[in-house]
């Protein structure tokens, strides 16, 4: 429980300063960063292996390509459940996951 905690927190701070190399992405503060840090890690644990599953299909046929679609679908559904973080266009969402996936990553790595 307390890696979840260090992660959510380490994720919180790297949406939190995301607006200052992201143009398109607007968090109000620290305390919203980390309702996006955690509504984000219960969208990708719940929501995005769905969506992954009913756009298989399309994926396949895309060689993959609709598979970034779906990650954007996931920043802008967060983006429309938490008041103060909003988010516009295509790339950058699309950046915005990567970075928050790799800051992700990273944490989890240092931790084990």
């Amino acid at each position: 429980m307390l890696s979840y905690i260090v992660r959510l927190i380490c994720c919180g701070a790297a949406v939190y300063f995301m607006p200052a190399i992201l143009s398109k992405i607007y968090v109000t503060d620290f305390t919203t960063a980390i309702i996006v840090a955690f509504v984000m890690s219960i969208l990708n644990t719940f929501v995005k292996p769905i969506l992954q599953i009913l756009s298989l299909p399309i994926t396949i046929i895309t060689l993959g390509f609709f598979y970034l679609v779906v990650n954007v679908a996931v920043v802008y559904f967060c983006s429309y459940l938490v008041p103060g973080f909003s988010v516009d266009g295509f790339l950058q969402p699309l950046i915005f996951g990567f970075i928050l996936s790799i800051v992700n990553s990273i944490v989890a790595g240092l931790q084990d």
